[in-house]
């Protein structure tokens, strides 16, 4: 957003109450679509987090729908890997009221460390992400942007927030997701199925581990399963050969040489810990 759009559509000022019993403490962040806001629950007398649609996007009922969907929905599951949503406005405007996180996204965390977290807890995270999205997919949903920034961790506890593009296994516009994130097969209209998420678990992995990934692209005129390509993760790090394996086994360009998410999560669950005492908790 530049300058001229931000003078015309400022966020919410603190003291501000947009919905009966919640007030505005501080503004978070502005994405494309969102306003994120510190606030206020006085019905639970602590801190909460708003989403709101920008000033400027609120007529827009596609975006109205997709915000209120993903409130519903976190509102509605139950689990530990999963950032719960408390309640859903539609009136005046579309509104979801989510839980504060506290600890650190994985995004900062890549960048505040000096040291690698330890293979175990790789592994770690590894498996609670794998927990999260065998819920997702139980419910009859993919994720489609797993990545590190929308991972909160905090004492060896993860938990996996926004689920603003998922939507049911099948046909999918292209481009859903994060680009440099989003499984292959995302860059282009097709069906999206369970593998999507393996992929997004596998470069979660992967940069956690690494501290960046690195992306081989052929030509645009390549398929979408042949242009796609990450180094070997022993080409960045030594790791225990079987946590390797299983980050690797995510990466495979076409979905249907990928792990499965039964075996990902099998893998991950049996590597030892390998690399000493724990740098940093996942």
């Amino acid at each position: 957003m530049n300058s001229a759009e931000a003078e015309l559509a400022p966020p919410m000022a603190p003291g501000t109450r947009p919905v009966p019993g919640y007030q505005v403490l501080g503004h978070l962040t502005r994405t494309s679509w969102l306003d994120v806001y510190d606030s206020w629950s006085e019905e639970r007398d602590c801190r909460c987090v708003l989403k709101t649609l920008r000033p400027d996007r609120r007529g827009d009922t596609r975006l109205h729908d997709r915000l209120l969907r993903e409130g519903r929905w976190l509102r509605d599951f139950s689990h530990p890997h999963l950032v719960r949503a408390y309640e859903t406005f539609s009136l005046p405007e579309p509104l979801v009221v989510l839980e504060t996180l506290t600890g650190e996204t994985l995004a900062h965390m890549i960048h505040r460390l000096r040291r690698r977290p330890s293979a175990a807890d790789v592994a770690l995270l590894g498996v609670q992400l794998c927990s999260a999205v065998h819920y997702l997919h139980a419910q009859g949903l993919l994720h489609l942007d797993l990545k590190p920034s929308n991972v909160v961790v905090e004492r060896g506890h993860a938990k996996v927030f926004d689920l603003s593009v998922a939507r049911p296994p099948g046909p999918a516009p292209a481009g859903l997701g994060t680009r440099c994130y989003r499984a292959p097969e995302q860059e282009h209209v097709g069906e999206l199925s369970t593998p999507a998420d393996v992929w997004g678990i596998g470069i979660t992995l992967y940069e956690v581990a690494a501290g960046d990934v690195t992306f081989v692209r052929a030509g645009a005129g390549e398929s979408a399963v042949e242009r796609c390509e990450v180094p070997p993760i022993a080409s960045r790090r030594r790791l225990p050969r079987a946590l390797a394996a299983a980050i690797d086994g995510c990466l495979r360009a076409d979905p249907s040489a990928r792990l499965t998410l039964p075996e990902l999560a099998g893998a991950l669950g049996a590597t030892p810990p390998g690399e000493g005492p724990r740098t940093a908790r996942a």
